[in-house]
């Protein structure tokens, strides 16, 4: 039924992961489908906010989130599960949509949170993939 299954991963924080990625792990090896992470690293929205940092931070920022993903999947290999790491830039929900189009995923499993505020629904990032993906959107609760 699903041949690539796309996992936002926020190598900063465990809620993101925790129970996406074993749903994710789980519904890959029933399907024998391949499992895609992204983790993106935001960017500066304003230039100005930008030209506070060094010169080569967003550079250095890439490369570092690759190196920690990497990292991420030894340490979290599954025996029989086909799992490629991929590091986007710029707004979280437009890079993990883009990211589910480009690998040609068909499903998307992440996590979200319920912000303090009762009426949100999903998270923010959640809603907003939920709302623009082209492809089916498993939602986890942490």
């Amino acid at each position: 039924m699903y041949k690539s299954i796309l996992v936002p991963i926020d190598l900063g924080e465990e809620t993101s992961w925790a129970k996406a990625l074993p749903t994710a792990v789980a519904m890959a090896r029933t399907f024998d489908a391949e499992l895609h992470l992204v983790s993106v690293v935001p960017d500066f929205g304003r230039s100005i906010v930008g030209s506070y940092f060094p010169k080569d931070y967003e550079h250095d920022a890439l490369e570092a989130a690759g190196n920690a993903l990497q990292k991420f999947i030894t340490e979290h290999e599954e025996k029989g599960i086909k799992v490629k790491g991929h590091v986007a830039h710029g707004t979280i929900y437009e890079e993990i949509n883009a990211a589910a189009d480009k690998l040609d995923c068909d499903l998307i499993v992440l996590s979200s949170h319920r912000p303090e505020l009762k009426d949100y629904l999903l998270g923010p990032n959640a809603a907003r993939v939920v709302r623009h993906a082209k492809q089916s959107v498993l939602v986890v609760r942490d």
